[in-house]
């Protein structure tokens, strides 16, 4: 007999539709109801977001500016406004909390909240959810998703479902059946490259992955093979952690006109070193290892790093390791991005004990 995945936790991932790109048409009034893409532009960049009347016309974030204009020709690029961003995300973290203090960010745009015991005292994650989404369109005039489940994954499938302004409930003796029913592509974690894999195994649906044994999936997935397996059984442990620990820092920059001398390579690493300094002096954050990013102008990517015995933070050390990656071996093309990115960082990630409890969805 399978493990029976019944609820102990009840939560909430909560999602905010087309965040970037709702911010701008909610300080604008002029772009709403038109195709937006925040970041990118006609010639550069990438687009940060898209609004959804952009997405009707494929775009979507990570595709190329250039791409963006040839989808959709009505498109409207807009620089992007973090501080304003982050300034909203602060206020409806806020109210995040005013439910629980169990709330994991993910981004500035979506979070983890475990409400199984909340400050509320309301049962029902479902009503809660309800509740909160109501709140973050009155105070911030956006509108946000949401799933609520027995787990991280489930929840987090779950608030895709019903997008935009919506939301659904995977109540615990539902989840298999969501999961089986389920196609392979809509797995968090299963992407466009895995989902094909599948694809040539017979693997369509939830149900098609449950079929196959966990030797079969450690086989062809390697350790991912073992995630699969219990996923879609509905058996995801993680646990909601308040404080996400940074497993790396990046900083990059995409140019607006391709570098085909290391002279210019050089000076532009020096300006990022300084950037990657300041957010990592601002989170008092050290790290050992040290990676370069090169994307050329063909978009192929390459990646060289070093791992030094102590730890780093200065612009110079930084500066002096990712020039001394750079002149590792010589660019094969113009370069059009760069980024310099440090892990094996200096954080401890808290370890927690939950208490797991059983109430009635």
């Amino acid at each position: 007999m399978e493990p029976n995945p019944v609820a102990n936790r009840k939560i909430i991932h909560v999602d905010m539709d087309a965040f970037y790109a709702s911010v701008e048409q909610l300080d604008n009034p002029e772009l709403r109801g038109k195709p937006i893409a925040v970041g990118g532009s006609e010639r550069r960049g990438v687009v940060s977001a898209a609004s959804y009347e952009a997405r009707k016309f494929g775009v979507r974030s990570a595709l190329s500016g250039v791409l963006a204009k040839r989808y959709c020709p009505e498109i409207i690029f807009v620089r992007p406004r973090f501080d304003r961003y982050k300034e909203i995300s602060q206020r409806i973290r806020k109210i995040f909390h005013e439910y629980t203090d169990l709330v994991e960010p993910l981004s500035l745009d979506e979070a983890y909240l475990d409400v199984t015991v909340n400050k509320k005292g309301n049962p029902s994650a479902t009503l809660l959810a309800q509740e909160i989404r109501q709140r973050i369109l009155e105070e911030t005039g956006l509108t946000a998703s949401a799933g609520i489940s027995i787990n991280k994954f489930v929840a987090k499938v779950a608030s895709d479902y019903n997008k935009p302004n919506g939301q659904k409930t995977v109540n615990p003796d539902e989840v298999l059946d969501f999961l089986e029913n389920l196609a392979i592509k809509k797995f968090h974690g299963i992407g466009k490259v895995t989902a094909e894999k599948m694809y040539q195994l017979g693997i369509f649906t939830g149900r098609d992955l449950k079929s196959k044994d966990l030797d079969f999936l450690v086989n062809h997935f390697g350790k991912s093979g073992g995630y699969y397996y219990h996923i879609v059984r509905g058996i995801h442990n993680s646990e909601v952690k308040s404080e996400r620990v940074a497993k790396s820092v990046a900083t990059e920059h995409t140019f607006s006109e391709n570098l085909t001398s290391e002279i210019f390579m050089v000076e532009k690493l020096e300006m990022i070193a300084g950037e990657l300094e300041r957010r990592l002096k601002r989170y008092e954050i050290a790290g050992k290892t040290i990676t370069l990013k090169i994307k050329y102008s063909d978009f192929t990517q390459q990646t060289r790093s070093k791992t030094l015995p102590y730890f780093i933070s200065d612009k110079s050390l930084l500066y002096d390791a990712a020039k001394e990656l750079l002149y590792q071996e010589k660019p094969k093309d113009s370069v059009r991005l760069l980024g310099i990115s440090l892990n094996n960082l200096n954080t401890e990630e808290k370890k927690t004990v939950a208490v797991q409890l059983k109430f009635e969805f």
